[in-house]
């Protein structure tokens, strides 16, 4: 069964259209354990938010894991982990931080509860309220 994340990127940095111009691209240099443990724990085929941080704090678009499993290639100790992602689609609208926080239903989001995360796990029912978001 498919799972659901929220991947954070600084868009100045590397950005959605950075992701869409390329059409994958490697989701690495993340050094936090938790955020790690996220990365190892992702397959083939799971979905991710991509999230704008520093500048925008908005989700933008969507993403999908199309190579699980590999190891950082900037850790000579091989303890870190990436994967590949592609471009699912930009949201109709961005859904921002402000807005995600305003929301009842995602109060127990990681993204608001664990703020400094960049890699987080969304449950399902997250999800489809931010997709909802994104549309209305």
């Amino acid at each position: 069964m498919a799972r659901y994340w929220l991947m954070k990127s600084e868009p100045d940095e590397y950005g959605w259209d950075d992701l869409a111009a390329k059409g994958e691209g490697l989701w690495d240099g993340v050094r936090n354990h938790r955020a790690k443990n996220n990365l190892a724990a992702m397959e083939e085929g799971d979905q991710a938010f991509f999230y704008h941080s520093n500048k925008g704090l908005e989700i933008v678009g969507i993403m999908e894991v199309s190579e699980a499993g590999l190891t950082d290639p900037a850790d000579p100790e091989g303890k870190w982990a990436a994967v590949r992602v592609k471009p699912v689609r930009k949201l109709d609208r961005p859904v921002t931080l402000k807005e995600i926080k305003a929301e009842p239903a995602l109060a127990e989001m990681e993204l608001v509860k664990l703020m400094r995360l960049s890699v987080s796990e969304v449950r399902k029912d997250e999800w489809d309220r931010i997709i909802a978001m994104s549309e209305g």
